[in-house]
Formats: C-alpha cells, sequence, structure tokens
C-alpha cells in the first residue's frame, strides 16, 4: 500500500519553500496526483516517487505531507468531491428559476458532465481500494444535496410522495451505476447520457419532465 523510500540518489533540486510556504507545496503534491490519477483511473497505479518527480521534490518530502499513498489519494477524492459539489451547486442555482424538476435534472447532468471530462478521477472516486479501507465519509455532502433537491420535488407536488432519502439514494445509485458502467465499457451502444438520466428521473423519481427537458 505505501511506496518504498528510493535509495539515495540525485533528486531534482527544488527551491526550499519559505516559512509558511508548506501548505502551497501540499496543494502541489496533490494537483499533481490528481493529473495521475485522471490519467491513470486507479489508485494502486499510482507512485509516491513519481508524484515526487512531477513536483520536482525528493520522494521522502511527499511523507511530509502525507503519510501514504492512501493519504495522498484520499485528499485528491475530497478535492474532487468538493469540485462535484460545486458544479452541482452551480447547475442547481442557474435552473431555479426553472423549478425544482430542472434543478435536480440540472444537479444530475453536472454530474455526468464532470465525470465525462475526469473519468479516471470518477473512476477513483467511486471504485478505488482506497474507498473501502478508509472509507470517504466527505461523500455524504452530495448525498445530502440530491435528498434537498429531491425533495423540493415531492414537496412542490411534482413528484409522487416518498422518503427523499430512499429516493435520492435509487437515483444516485443508478446514476453513479451507469456513469461507471460508461467509463469501462465504452464500446457498447449506449443513448445519450441525458436520455438516460431523463429515463431514471421518470421512473426512480417519477416526476415529469417538460418537452424540452
Amino acid at each position: 500500500m505505501n511506496d518504498d523510500i528510493p535509495a539515495a540518489g540525485p533528486a531534482p533540486r527544488r527551491r526550499r519553500n519559505a516559512r509558511g510556504e508548506g501548505d502551497r507545496l501540499r496543494d502541489e503534491i496533490i494537483s499533481a496526483a490528481q493529473r495521475m490519477l485522471d490519467e491513470l483511473g486507479d489508485d494502486e497505479a499510482l507512485s509516491l516517487r513519481a508524484v515526487a518527480r512531477a513536483v520536482s521534490i525528493a520522494a521522502t518530502s511527499v511523507y511530509l505531507h502525507f503519510p501514504d499513498r492512501d493519504a495522498l489519494v484520499l485528499a485528491v477524492m475530497r478535492r474532487c468531491h468538493e469540485d462535484l459539489v460545486r458544479v452541482g451547486d452551480a447547475a442547481d442555482a442557474e435552473a431555479a428559476e426553472r423549478g425544482p424538476v430542472a434543478q435536480l435534472r440540472a444537479r444530475i447532468l453536472a454530474q455526468a458532465g464532470w465525470a465525462r471530462e475526469h473519468p479516471g478521477l470518477y473512476k477513483v472516486l467511486h471504485e478505488s481500494k482506497v474507498h473501502r479501507r478508509l472509507g470517504m465519509p466527505f461523500k455524504e455532502a452530495l448525498v445530502a444535496r440530491t435528498v434537498t433537491a429531491v425533495r423540493r420535488c415531492v414537496d412542490a407536488g411534482l413528484a409522487p410522495p416518498d422518503d427523499p432519502t430512499t429516493v435520492a439514494i435509487d437515483l444516485r445509485t443508478a446514476v453513479n451505476g451507469m456513469l461507471s458502467q460508461r467509463i469501462n465499457e465504452p464500446d457498447l451502444p449506449w443513448s445519450p447520457a441525458a436520455e438516460q438520466i431523463d429515463r431514471f428521473l421518470t421512473k426512480l423519481v417519477g416526476v415529469t419532465l417538460p418537452d424540452d427537458g
């Protein structure tokens, strides 16, 4: 699980961080790991030595910020989840004038768009061994956002009376499974993602979508 500290040898030279710049180095390490994980789509393939090389620091310096690879992957996934929440909130707010159903749909479509742009990161976020070993409790924030969006539809009489949490979890299970399958099996004859999401919304949430979606 942890990378062995490499044998002594020449390492890329980097200007020593000034006092107070440790957080900036930590951010650079996370950013480098994030780029690599998006390319790899596999947290087990991530090398701390490769991350250190990308940031031009000695591999031992990574351990000053992250005790092992799992801790670094978890930090990357936390950042990714925060980005998913942010894009979902922005889409929800933009659709506010069109009502709760449009807001829910916009939020789910934003998630799908993020997954399409960052398939490797989405794969790690939902399929990584780090998730199984450490858990990712921060993902509860996105669940809560979906529950709120479903509840607005129910409260407005735009969806059948039901427990919003149960409906939201069913919807998220379907959407996450669909997105993961599209990433893992891209050659299947997929219909457009928006059409599949609309089917989930009508069948699982029970909303009626306007003709223009």
